[in-house]
């Protein structure tokens, strides 16, 4: 018998960490090659990791709502002779020989998991209780010191401690008074007092008998903790204009039938839209760009971000990979796929990877306009409103006159920080300009 070590995959660039939700196999189970064995969750999409070979679950090396690192070694299994683990694990054999980028990959897997230590180093395991990195990390935020955390109450396995219990703690130490909660000389003061200072008072919010109380999502916290650090990181503006689309409501009108027939799809605007979009970034590639610090990061691919809205209320980016380099056929089959794998839950992480600029249609809710978050650490994002027919000034040779017309707003939200107004105006105007340029006689 043989022993193989099932390892948290990477799920994609910048995922350097995930939280297990559910285990699918207990220990003692017969686990097939390829068989989902837990259900794990990253800041952007949920996911399964499924087992490289054939044998039986062991050993479980963390808990549910524990936080693992790319990499970690998360399960046991037992396989039949040795075989079939050398074969799993073909990488280890040379490993004094890995090429350069490789060795880089570890390295910086390496650093994460050292600053992983060092966010939870106030607290750690003793030789009689094991803590998992979520409870640590709430615990240092906090400013719970060693000795206390020691006293709390462990419903889990073998008594150890889970984020319900450190939470059910922090609720009742809030009502305490301040001099009964014990304090250790391992925590230093300046880690405890920015902690609390910065927590709002709980008693902020009164809910009354009649009230419902809702425990928000996961998913819906992550969001949340998004887009108030999207806020207090760039420094939006925005820049609003008006576009007439009636050319390319009327040639939608014309074609989408056939279209239809044709391809087995059909022919919303957003592709359209996405096409116009993907060629104003071309020609304007500094919003195509991310700010690391003080360094702006010129990206070569244009990979648009399409924010879906999920049947829980939850928002969603799947991302088109080059965008630019698709015709209009491409582009709706891409948009599509991406749409209905959202509303299913269906997405994989490298489906929500890579984004260089993220587009959302305000307009499918009826919203005219709106002031889209930056998704981070990307530099702009486009609300697209939604189409009116109103009466509009119509410019022709002869003069002008009042028409009926198919009109929608724009609204541009961008980074000021390496973004001015001249480019955010002119990216939008340019998108603009496509769009009402559009040819009445194109064939699709």
């Amino acid at each position: 018998m043989a022993k193989f070590e099932l390892k948290l995959p990477k799920m994609g660039e910048s995922v350097a960490e995930a939280t297990i939700t559910s285990w699918l196999k207990e220990v003692g189970d017969t686990i097939e090659a390829d068989e989902a064995v837990l259900e794990i969750a990253t800041d952007k999409v949920d996911s399964e990791v499924p087992s490289e070979v054939t044998g039986v679950l062991v050993e479980k090396l963390f808990n549910i709502d524990d936080v693992v690192q790319v990499g970690q070694v998360i399960a046991v299994i037992e396989t039949e002779g040795e075989a079939s683990v050398e074969a799993a694990t073909p990488k280890a054999e040379p490993a004094q020989k890995a090429p350069v980028a490789e060795q880089a990959a570890v390295a910086q897997v390496a650093q994460t998991v050292e600053a992983a230590q060092e966010t939870v180093a106030s607290v750690s395991s003793s030789e009689d209780r094991f803590y998992s990195p979520l409870v640590k990390n709430i615990a240092k935020k906090e400013g719970i010191s060693q000795a206390e955390l020691d006293g709390i109450s462990g419903t889990g396995k073998d008594g150890r401690v889970t984020k319900n219990d450190i939470l059910a703690h922090l609720e009742t130490r809030s009502s305490a008074p301040q001099q009964n909660v014990a304090t250790s000389n391992t925590v230093e003061k300046p880690q405890v007092t920015p902690a609390k200072s910065e927590k709002p008072a709980a008693a902020s919010v009164v809910a009354s008998g009649d009230d419902e109380i809702i425990e928000m999502t996961r998913m819906g916290k992550i969001i949340a903790h998004h887009m108030v650090e999207s806020v207090q990181t760039s420094a939006h503006v925005q820049s609003f204009i008006e576009a007439d689309v009636t050319k390319i409501w009327n040639w939608r009108k014309k074609v989408k039938d056939g279209f239809a027939k044709r391809e087995g799809e059909n022919l919303t605007f957003t592709p359209i839209f996405m096409e116009a979009i993907a060629k104003a970034l071309r020609d304007f590639p500094m919003m195509n760009i991310s700010l690391q610090g003080d360094t702006i990061v010129k990206k070569k691919h244009i990979n648009l971000g399409m924010a879906a809205a999920l049947g829980d209320g939850n928002l969603i980016v799947p991302v088109i990979k080059d965008a630019d380099q698709l015709n209009l056929v491409g582009m709706t089959k891409k948009v599509n796929d991406l749409a209905n794998r959202a509303r299913l839950n269906q997405l994989k992480p490298d489906d929500i990877q890579g984004g260089t600029y993220t587009v959302t249609n305000v307009g499918t809710f009826g919203s005219i306009m709106g002031t889209p978050i930056i998704n981070q650490p990307q530099v702009g994002i486009l609300a697209l409103g939604a189409i009116r027919k109103v009466p509009a000034v119509v410019e022709t040779p002869e003069g002008d006159f009042i028409g009926i017309r198919y009109r929608m707003f724009l609204s541009h939200s961008y980074d000021h920080r390496v973004v001015n107004g001249a480019l955010g105006g002119q990216f939008v105007k340019a998108v603009k300009d496509y769009l009402e340029a559009w040819d009445s006689n194109r064939e699709i």
